[in-house]
């Protein structure tokens, strides 16, 4: 794995390794089929397969370092890897605060099996940095639900991938490794709201898009000191963050995007782009377009098939 070590102090740095999977060989041929594995849509796995080569591609030209977690598996791991549906949404499995490296839990008994895969891999390639023993008392801990606003603060979704006595069991350690804040709040549990990230999203260091309805939902913001409550518009602007709360939006094309670095964007090519850049902020961003439609069917986007490892502040 190089000379590195996992580092990331927010969403919005400069990325400079990410971790990521191939989709698997195997086709969700029906919509019977697609909704009982709760996609959205039948999938090609030869169209899925292609939509990520050009995803990969994307990355390496921004100059990302991209690891596929899948190529290192032995033989039976690899035999059992390449039947699971949803491997390549990778982002739920771990996260990377500051210099260490926290596993995730499944909130879905159908994906326990890649996150046990992965977390043998990090064990051994980051012994300093990954913290295996943290999933000792874990009931649900997915990091699609977890934004890292800024060097200060963490804000975490509880709902129907994260469970609150998860976080609470996490919190100590997202202190330690240097954050002061960590927010929560519990978006409605619903398919279209399964994530944070796909009800909010950092759009460089500033700028925050969110759906219009979030702004309802109380934060509790937690310190080492003790607790209060805010709502969302309050706790983002005192973090620096100018939101744009979106009326309209396709979920996952339009939110579910990634920060190459503060000004440049990774965004599927299903987002309505000019909708984004309507706000000022956006406006002056780059914005890279990469055709995901195939594996977006799956329920999840971009950022979903992206774990950070290296984030420079």
């Amino acid at each position: 794995m190089g000379t590195w070590e996992p580092g990331c102090w927010s969403e919005h740095g400069e990325l400079k390794v990410v971790f990521v999977c191939s989709p698997s060989q195997i086709s969700i041929p029906d919509l019977k089929t697609a909704e009982d594995v709760q996609w959205s849509a039948p999938v090609h796995h030869e169209t899925a397969q292609a939509n990520f080569a050009s995803f990969k591609t994307a990355l390496e030209d921004a100059g990302v370092e991209v690891i596929d977690y899948s190529q290192y598996l032995d033989s039976q791991g690899q035999q059992l890897s390449s039947q699971l549906i949803n491997r390549f949404f990778v982002r739920d499995l771990a996260c990377v605060f500051g210099k260490t490296m926290l596993p995730g839990e499944a909130g879905t008994f159908m994906r326990r099996p890649e996150y046990v895969q992965v977390h043998q891999l990090l064990d051994t390639w980051f012994p300093q940095a990954f913290r295996m023993e943290a999933t000792n008392h874990l009931k649900a801990l997915e990091f699609g639900d977890v934004l890292i606003l800024n060097q200060d603060v963490v804000w975490i979704n509880v709902g129907m991938r994260t469970s609150l006595e998860s976080v609470e069991e996490v919190k100590d350690r997202i202190f330690q490794a240097g954050f002061s804040e960590i927010g929560i709040l519990s978006l409605p549990r619903r398919s279209d709201t399964l994530h944070l990230d796909m009800n909010c999203n950092v759009a460089g260091g500033e700028l925050m898009v969110a759906k219009q309805f979030v702004r309802h939902f109380p934060i509790h913001v937690w310190t080492e000191q003790g607790s209060h409550y805010e709502m969302p518009k309050q706790f983002l602007e005192r973090h620096g963050f100018a939101v744009y709360w979106l009326e309209q939006y396709n979920t996952i094309p339009d939110i579910n995007f990634l920060n190459l670095d503060p000004e440049t964007i990774l965004i599927s090519k299903q987002a309505h782009k000019q909708m984004l850049k309507k706000h000022p902020k956006m406006d002056k961003k780059k914005i890279i377009e990469v055709d995901v439609t195939e594996l977006e069917k799956a329920g999840g986007g971009i950022r979903c098939m992206t774990l950070p490892l290296v984030r420079l502040k």
